[in-house]
């Protein structure tokens, strides 16, 4: 199935009080996590910063990414806590810098969050939602407050640790979620064979990994053949279907023909349901209005 390029996309961006995307420039961008500021390469930046020197001189810290790899190292005049919390609505999480240059949480998902949220109010029983590669668990955590039964698989040990602190912190420690560290496409199958099904999925995979044994994970390759196998794994009337990937390529242009290959996906993927698609980019616009593309999507919601 090939993309429709006259489509219209969404473009999302969250109101949230506690994060702001405060500048940009000059391969950089100037955030503000709760209290604290951070400065953090952005390769989008090819334009120079808005906001004068003395502006970007007072934050806390600025991630340094080392030649020619993803790994890099925080350096700081005024120190950087090892972890602080923030809050969104009723979810309340651990930001903490890692060697990679995250924290733990990616602000523009947010708006997914809420989309979640609002799904599961057409639900007539508790839905059992699937999120692969679930990360520290916020789209987990926002499903289960909002009534979902929730399996939460991801490949990293630490980061499913991380989750369920969260969990605690946001007070959702008696809500049914199942914590899973697994290779998403070895679960998958798994499920598969023990006659599991799901009634909605959520999707975040990165560009590239490996599960807990090594297992090879690329998006291009590996993403096409594990939403054949998540199909199977869908109820007879599944809820929805949320997929997102976090944006590679600097032009707009080329942006939106990643959001439309993810929909050309899953529309080929889930094309006995009677579904309606929605694809776009989730963003956010500093104060002098640059606009930074951080994540493609494509939801399919039941046909009402």
């Amino acid at each position: 199935m090939k993309p429709n390029s006259r489509a219209k996309l969404e473009t999302l961006s969250p109101v949230w009080d506690e994060y702001e995307l405060l500048d940009t420039g000059s391969g950089r961008k100037l955030e503000r996590f709760g209290p604290i500021t951070l400065i953090r390469p952005e390769p989008q930046a090819a334009w120079g910063p808005s906001l004068p020197p003395k502006m970007w001189d007072p934050a806390h810290g600025e991630f340094v990414q080392r030649h020619r790899t993803k790994r890099g190292e925080w350096k700081s005049s005024k120190g950087v806590p090892s972890r602080w919390e923030m809050r969104r609505k009723s979810l309340a999480f651990w930001v903490q810098p890692t060697p990679s240059g995250h924290l733990g949480v990616f602000p523009d998902q947010a708006s997914h969050w809420d989309w979640i949220t609002s799904q599961m109010k057409s639900a007539l029983a508790p839905p059992k939602v699937l999120s692969l590669f679930g990360y520290t668990g916020l789209a987990t955590l926002s499903a289960a407050a909002a009534g979902a039964h929730v399996t939460h698989v991801d490949a990293s040990r630490q980061a499913i640790k991380w989750a369920r602190e969260n969990q605690s912190l946001s007070q959702l420690a008696e809500r049914p979620i199942r914590w899973i560290v697994d290779d998403a496409q070895a679960f998958v199958a798994r499920e598969i064979r023990r006659g599991q099904t799901y009634d909605a999925l959520i999707l975040d995979p990165p560009r590239f990994g490996r599960g807990p044994k090594g297992e090879l994970w690329k998006v291009d390759e590996s993403l096409p053949a594990l939403l054949r196998q998540c199909r199977k794994l869908l109820s007879c009337n599944p809820l929805f279907v949320l997929l997102n990937t976090y944006t590679t390529v600097l032009t707009r242009n080329q942006t939106k023909n990643e959001a439309l290959q993810l929909e050309s996906f899953l529309k080929e993927t889930l094309s006995d349901f009677a579904l309606r698609f929605t694809s776009g980019e989730l963003v956010f616009t500093d104060a002098s209005g640059h606009q930074i593309s951080n994540s493609v999507f494509t939801r399919a919601t039941v046909t009402l």
